[in-house]
């Protein structure tokens, strides 16, 4: 059985919160322990959202216990209408997440029965400590650069494989692969895209990530490869368009990595374009069948190198190319 980080970080802050509030001889110490349970999240930015949700909550929940207990009394109908009012007051300041935290917080004015300023001082210090805490030991996070290293070149990898069968089909209409790099691929950028987001999050003071926009570029491109795959069984059999389509799904398979030569391939496909519309117009239903799914493919490998094309060059330096 495998312990994430959050798991042992938990482990670690939930007892440090606790002892810190019971040492300062505070009320409902094992508050500050939930406190940073609640904190700690799968990134760095996650957790100072929570811990800004809770931080609010909890101010606007004591502040509403004071004035609605100590003025209209400890009565569970007053209770009710606290809440009544209460919880639209965070569902309009966005700080929905921190209701659970901060009604701790109120049961415990509540239970209290008396709210005498060094009470509401204490459940200040509580709510301090326990987020403090959780943002305190979800500081550290573990880079995962070298495993989205090791997914880019495998995808690149099989990105290559892809297009090297599509032109074997194209060229021999080759039926022995079985698509397994369009699964593997599938599945990889599912796990990549989620990991280079937690990754993003963690560096709260720059909202790009190189290999965030890496694998997202890859997963509309793998959308793309998919509808090509029915195209390319409509192409006559090796006839000389076949063929040069073939040729250029092979030249564009070596060129299968994140530096961007998309505007090379995108002049060779205008040459190919120009040179299929000096043909003759089709006679048949058949040949005009083919001509339309032939221009259908151009168009899906246009707008194939297009989203690389938009890939920023600046991102693309972020990245250095798996050897």
């Amino acid at each position: 059985m495998k312990i994430g980080y959050r798991t042992i970080k938990t482990a670690i802050g939930t007892p440090i919160a606790i002892v810190i509030a019971q040492t300062l001889g505070l009320a409902n110490f094992t508050s500050a322990g939930i406190l940073t349970i609640l904190t700690i999240k799968p990134s760095r930015k996650q957790s100072v959202l929570s811990a800004w949700h809770r931080l609010l909550a909890c101010v606007i929940a004591s502040i509403f216990s004071f004035v609605f207990f100590e003025f209209l009394g400890y009565h569970p109908i007053v209770l009710a209408i606290m809440f009544i009012l209460f919880i639209p007051v965070t569902v309009l300041l966005k700080v929905t997440p921190g209701i659970a935290t901060s009604s701790v917080i109120t049961l415990s004015f509540y239970g209290a029965g008396d709210i005498p300023i060094h009470f509401l001082f204490e459940q200040f210090l509580i709510i301090i400590i326990g987020i403090g805490t959780g943002l305190l030991v979800n500081l550290y996070m573990p880079g995962n650069d070298r495993k989205l290293r090791l997914y880019q070149k495998k995808l690149e990898d099989n990105f290559q494989i892809i297009l090297k069968e599509i032109a074997l089909y194209i060229r021999d209409k080759n039926t022995v692969w079985d698509g397994k790099e369009l699964r593997e691929s599938e599945e990889m950028l599912q796990e990549t895209i989620v990991m280079a987001e937690i990754d993003r999050e963690n560096h709260l003071l720059r909202s790009k990530h190189a290999y965030f926009d890496y694998f997202i570029m890859r997963n509309e491109q793998l959308d793309l490869l998919r509808k090509m795959l029915p195209l390319v069984t409509k192409l006559p059999n090796r006839d000389e368009i076949s063929v040069k389509i073939a040729t250029f799904f092979e030249e564009l398979a070596e060129f299968v990595h994140p530096e961007n030569t998309a505007i090379v391939f995108l002049e060779k496909l205008k040459e190919l374009k120009d040179e299929f519309n000096q043909e003759d117009l089709p006679t048949t239903y058949e040949e005009f069948e083919t001509r339309a799914n032939l221009f259908r493919l151009l168009h899906e490998i246009e707008n194939y190198l297009i989203i690389k094309k938009h890939y920023k060059k600046s991102d693309v330096s972020l990245i250095r190319r798996p050897t």
